[in-house]
C-alpha cells in the first residue's frame, strides 16, 4: 500500500450557474480522498475576483479548507490588502500568493506589486501569521526566467519572505523536481515543495498548456500520445499508466504529497488517487 501523503486539488472559477453546480459535484466525488484543501486560482489583475470568492465560499461552506490563489502583478497594496481582509473575514487560512500574469496592457511603468516576493512580505507584515502561504515552484524553471540561476534565487527570495510551502508547475520528469528540491535544500530552503500533477486527457491540450507554461513533455511521452491521434481512450489510459506511476515514484522518494491540477474534472484524478490506494 502506497503511504498516503496529503494531497490537494485546484479548480478555476466558473461563469455559470450549470458550471458552479456541476463543480459542486465534483469536489463532492473528490472529498471522499480526504484532501486537504481545495485551491481555486484567479485571473490577472484580479478579473476573476468575484468568481474566486464564490467558488471558495462554497469550498468552506462544504467543510473543506480552501485556498485562493492571489496574483499580484498590476494591483497595489490597498487592492490587495481590500481582499486579503475579505478572505480573513470569511475564515480562510490559507493562501497561493503568486505574481500572475501580466494583464494586457500593463506597461513597465505601471503601479501595483510587480513580484511574489513582494505580496509574500505584504502579507506577513500585515496579517502577521494568519496566512499559510503557498507559492509557486517551477522544477523546469519559469519560461520567463532569464536563467536556470535567477529563476531559482527569486524562489528562495519568496521563501525568505515568509513563504511556508510550494507547489511546483505539473512535469512529466521527476528528476527534474528531485533535482529542483536538492538545489534549494542547498540554499537552505526547507518548507514542504509539492508536486504538481496534470492528468492526461487530451495531446492536444496539454501540448497547448505545456508551450505556454514551459512543462517539457518527454520525446517519447509526446511521439506516443501523437501516434495516437484521435483515439481518445487510449490516450487517458497511456496518460492514467504514467501519471500513476510517476506520482508512486514521487511518494515512494520522499515528495510530501500530491497537488492535482483538475480542470474541473474528477474522474482521472479519481483513478489515480484509487491506484495510489488512497
Amino acid at each position: 500500500m502506497m503511504k498516503k501523503n496529503t494531497l490537494s486539488f485546484e479548480f478555476f472559477p466558473t461563469r455559470t450557474p450549470e458550471g458552479r453546480e456541476k463543480q459542486k459535484i465534483t469536489r463532492k466525488q473528490l472529498r471522499q480522498y480526504r484532501p486537504a484543501f481545495f485551491s481555486c486560482t484567479s485571473g490577472a489583475g484580479g478579473s476573476t475576483r468575484d468568481g474566486t470568492l464564490q467558488a471558495v465560499n462554497d469550498i468552506m461552506a462544504e467543510g473543506t479548507a480552501a485556498a485562493p490563489h492571489l496574483p499580484c502583478v498590476g494591483m497595489n497594496e490597498a487592492e490587495l490588502s481590500d481582499i486579503l481582509h475579505t478572505y480573513k473575514n470569511m475564515g480562510i487560512r490559507h493562501i497561493v500568493a503568486l505574481r500572475g500574469d501580466i494583464p494586457s496592457g500593463m506597461g513597465a511603468g505601471s503601479s501595483g506589486l510587480r513580484y511574489a516576493n513582494e505580496l509574500v512580505e505584504l502579507i506577513r507584515r500585515d496579517f502577521g501569521d494568519w496566512f499559510h502561504i503557498e507559492v509557486a515552484a517551477y522544477p523546469e524553471f519559469h519560461p520567463q526566467a532569464r536563467s536556470a540561476e535567477d529563476d531559482i534565487n527569486h524562489f528562495v527570495r519568496k521563501v525568505k519572505a515568509g513563504a511556508d510551502s510550494a507547489i511546483t508547475q505539473y512535469f512529466f520528469n521527476p528528476d527534474a523536481y528531485f533535482r529542483f528540491v536538492d538545489d534549494v535544500r542547498g540554499r537552505g530552503v526547507e518548507i514542504p515543495i509539492v508536486p504538481g500533477i496534470m492528468p492526461i486527457a487530451s495531446f492536444s491540450k496539454l501540448a497547448r498548456f505545456s508551450d505556454t507554461c514551459g512543462a517539457e513533455i518527454p520525446r517519447w511521452l509526446r511521439l506516443k500520445l501523437q501516434s495516437y491521434a484521435d483515439d481518445t481512450a487510449s490516450i487517458k489510459a497511456l496518460g492514467l499508466d504514467v501519471v500513476t506511476e510517476m506520482c508512486e515514484h514521487l511518494l515512494e522518494q520522499g515528495a510530501p504529497g500530491l497537488h492535482f491540477y483538475t480542470l474541473n474534472q474528477a474522474g482521472l484524478v479519481s483513478t489515480i488517487c484509487q491506484r495510489l490506494g488512497y
